[in-house]
């Protein structure tokens, strides 16, 4: 029995396709400059420097030579090279050069042929591309992106593509892409109304229309109740502090080239805040605690700016001026382990009412570099994996990959796509009590130096926003929806009934429009449904005689002559629920 050759990874296939496109890309553009190729979750990308911009045509062209080139059954070949040897090699090609240069003097310097084409590389590689199936491998998008990504370089053209074991699962990818395109936050803002970015005014802030605000004030008003029921107390914090404080708290120190240049108030320097904290320990040191007084839980939904280069700038994804969920849970030792519980269950909490139930924990421990004593870091570690255990709540080990301050946990969520989403964050701190001498009086009568959690359960409301937008593809559950009820009468003679069901729908407390238009009813439709309108109560001359409604639901279900207050019955029950609802 012959034992069976184990199959290159994905990962491997996806850096040698990389290499191969890069050879057919050069076949185009002999004088082509190359970047990087590496492969990426889900597929790989190369960066070029070319005489002319990429159409979609060239990228169908360059495709079908990639796939012509992996036929070939070309082999990878691996040699050690010495660094006078790679700068030859590679003499007319300045961004290979400065790779070099920077490479340490000890370091093995590795090249892998294929064909034609060489690349500086570490490697693996399949051992000819005979591995690769020709048609599991997909061209997808070009993009800009500037070298080594600094803005203030060249901007490459980037090839996006991906490779997979077979053509079904190719195409299983490719229907997800095409899931992911229809579900775009940005264009579902566009298409709803609920946001605007103006980068002729400023890029990376938002504008939230008016169905966009109320579905954040929503958010806000759940998130503000949930916390006073869960024992928290609010606290707002200006958005400028004098430049002693991020000097103290150590922003300046780490953090500068993230905040925005200072302003001069009263011969001083102010910046705009990048973190709440400061604010927050301010707060505790205008008076003395004892230990009678902790803990102490304080939560402000607080606007903080930080600098982003722009390409990496994403809709609501990734932004320069954003609200944190924050939280500060200042306490004495002994309570650390019990308030680390509470926070976690928290947090699932708001996560289920929002619809997500897919959540796994990412703990990290203790980095060679850190501040605080070894029996603080043993303590909190222990607390955050108590929490945990006590929730059943999957967690994964990051070895060392903790702040210098302290450990945390960061809680991901799946979307209805199956994308993973970093969001919570739970974080201990042993730096700024420190720092600024935080205390309080013990049972002993001394000062003792309390413990320290920063927390943010959603993150921020906008990058929230963008992920909530794409897992309910703008569909919201109806407590979330700005419009729950739409009230389109049929006929302009029905338009005095639908004012008065639109009236006892506001007085319901349902959130209502009508459309008194003179577009057809199907334009109506259509427009409610663009929407994604839970609910469009449909009023004709037989609705209008029978002091009735007709209701179409989202998904085209209809139920025909009900009563008025059957409708409402309906809406409030899925409201109050936290339901889809239709």
């Amino acid at each position: 029995m012959t034992e069976k050759t184990a199959l290159p990874s994905l990962e491997t296939i996806r850096h040698s396709t990389a290499h191969i496109m890069a050879s057919a890309v050069l076949e185009m553009f002999p004088d082509a400059k190359i970047g990087i190729g590496p492969s990426i979750d889900d597929g790989f990308y190369y960066d070029f420097d070319l005489p002319r911009s990429l159409t979609d045509e060239d990228l169908k062209v360059l495709e079908k030579r990639t796939r012509k080139l992996i036929k070939n059954k070309i082999k990878f070949e691996r040699q050690v090279i010495s660094r006078k040897e790679a700068q030859q090699l590679f003499q007319e090609q300045e961004y290979k050069q400065e790779l070099i240069e920077e490479l340490p003097e000890n370091e093995e310097i590795t090249i892998y042929k294929s064909g034609e084409f060489i690349d500086l590389c570490r490697g693996p590689h399949v051992a000819h591309s005979a591995k690769i199936k020709a048609n599991a491998v997909k061209l997808l998008s070009v993009a800009g992106a500037y070298w080594r990504g600094d803005e203030n370089r060249k901007m490459l053209q980037r090839i996006y593509g991906t490779a997979f074991n077979n053509v079904e699962e190719l195409n299983l990818h490719l229907k997800k892409l095409e899931d992911i395109k229809k579900r775009d936050h940005r264009n579902l803002g566009r298409d709803m109304d609920l946001f605007s970015i103006h980068p002729d005014a400023g890029s990376g802030l938002i504008y939230w229309h008016p169905k966009g605000a109320r579905i954040r004030t929503i958010i806000e008003s759940f998130w503000k109740d949930e916390h006073i029921k869960s024992g928290y107390q609010l606290v707002i914090s200006p958005h400028i502090g004098r430049s002693w404080l991020w000097e103290k708290s150590g922003h300046l120190d780490c953090f500068k080239e993230l905040m925005y240049s200072p302003m001069e108030i009263d011969g001083e320097d102010y910046y705009l805040k990048p973190m709440n904290c400061p604010f927050h320990i301010l707060i505790y040191k205008s008076r003395k605690y004892s230990y009678r007084n902790l803990p102490v839980r304080w939560a402000e939904l607080g606007t903080v700016y930080r600098y982003e280069r722009s390409g990496v700038l994403h809709g609501l994804l990734r932004v320069r001026g954003f609200t944190q969920d924050d939280a500060h849970i200042i306490c004495t030792p002994e309570q650390i382990e019990e308030e680390i519980l509470q926070v976690i269950k928290f947090s699932l909490s708001m996560w289920k009412n929002f619809g997500f139930t897919e959540i796994k924990g990412y703990l990290a421990t203790r980095p060679d570099k850190s501040v605080g004593d070894h029996q603080r870091w043993d303590q909190a570690i222990s607390s955050l994996q108590k929490a945990a255990q006590a929730v059943n709540l999957d967690l994964e080990i990051d070895e060392g990959g903790g702040a210098f301050y302290g450990p945390k946990i960061d809680l991901k969520i799946k979307d209805a796509l199956g994308r993973e989403w970093q969001m919570t964050t739970i974080q201990f701190d042993f730096n700024l009590p420190e720092r600024f001498e935080m205390s309080y009086i013990g049972d002993d009568g001394k000062k003792h130096r309390p413990y320290m959690v920063h927390r943010a359960l959603l993150g921020s409301l906008e990058r929230f926003m963008g992920v909530l937008i794409e897992h309910y593809g703008g569909a919201f559950p109806v407590w979330l929806m700005p419009t729950q009820a739409m009230v389109i009468p049929i006929m302009p003679e029905c338009n005095d009934y639908a004012e008065k069901i639109e009236l006892k729908l506001q007085e319901a407390g349902i959130r209502v429009e009508a459309d008194y238009s003179r577009e057809r009813f199907n334009a109506k439709i259509r427009d409610a449904q663009i929407q994604k309108i839970p609910y469009m109560l449909i009023l004709g001359k037989n609705e209008k005689e029978q002091g009735l409604v007709s209701m179409r639901l989202r998904k085209n279900q209809k139920i025909n002559d009900i009563s008025l207050d059957k409708a409402i019955e309906l809406i409030k029950r899925a409201d109050a629920e936290k339901t889809w609802g239709a």
